[in-house]
């Protein structure tokens, strides 16, 4: 069984500025033809759309309405404590 890379991500939606930190994770095997990403935690007001193998292509919906994917907007959680 594959160790997962767990890791955090900063989402904001375009559209009304809601934001905070998402966990996810991968398996850790360059290997694999698929990583396995899945999204283990969302802030509050943030829903899963679509869960993909991939963080390109899985989206995010916001509570205004807005659609994004998780990869596009998200920022790297640098310095969080």
């Amino acid at each position: 069984m594959a160790l997962r890379d767990r890791f955090s991500k900063k989402l904001t939606c375009p559209q009304c500025g809601n934001s905070g930190f998402a966990e996810a994770s991968e398996t850790d095997d360059p290997k694999r033809k698929h990583p396995g990403f899945n999204i283990d935690q969302l802030p509050r007001g943030l829903f899963v759309q679509r869960q993909t193998n991939f963080q390109e292509t899985s989206v995010i919906k916001c509570e205004c309405g807005r659609k994004f994917a998780f990869r596009t907007l998200a920022e790297a959680a640098s310095g969080r404590d």
